[in-house]
């Protein structure tokens, strides 16, 4: 080999060496991406209504559960008319010509539906809570206070950065 191709042959090692680098350092970045999305994802699932329980017994876990279940089967009606509720509402906005009057009775429909549903899972929260203790309610309130629609709004994570004036 002369000296002209061993300069070919660095040359493209060298461009290799740079190709697999990057793959391994593209690779590690979308590893550790979404494995933290999957942790993150995690921790805002446990923020349904469904675990505000979890602090309490696994057998009183599973009463609110099954209160859960119960109202949103009950309210399957009303959830499906919330829906179509809303598929009605963007047919409406889409149309050629506005039809003020039907598109707030389509969002009157939709409110009062979803109202309907909200107020029967309420209850079951109500009814759930109705069976506990006052410590294990306690409890329960912290714990909604971090699920559900009752969850209290996060502090701002850079106080110093928001001026007063």
């Amino acid at each position: 080999m002369n000296g002209r191709s061993w300069k070919f042959i660095l040359v493209g090692s060298l461009v290799l060496n740079v190709f697999l680098v990057g793959a391994i350092a593209g690779g590690t970045y979308q590893w550790f991406a979404t494995h933290g999305s999957t942790t993150a994802a995690a921790v805002a699932q446990q923020r349904a209504l469904r675990f505000a329980a979890e602090t309490l017994s696994p057998e009183r876990q599973q009463a609110f559960i099954d209160g859960l279940r119960s109202a949103r089967r009950e309210g399957r009606q009303y959830a499906r008319e919330g829906r179509e509720g809303r598929r009605e509402v963007l047919r409406l906005l889409a149309a050629p010509q506005l039809d003020r009057a039907a598109l707030d009775a389509a969002l009157a429909r939709t409110r009062t539906a979803d109202t309907t549903l909200r107020a029967q899972v309420e209850s079951s929260v109500a009814d759930f809570a109705a069976t506990l203790t006052p410590e294990e309610r306690v409890q329960f309130a912290e714990s909604l206070k971090l699920r559900g629609q009752w969850r209290e709004p996060q502090p701002p994570a850079h106080p110093a950065s928001q001026s007063g004036g």
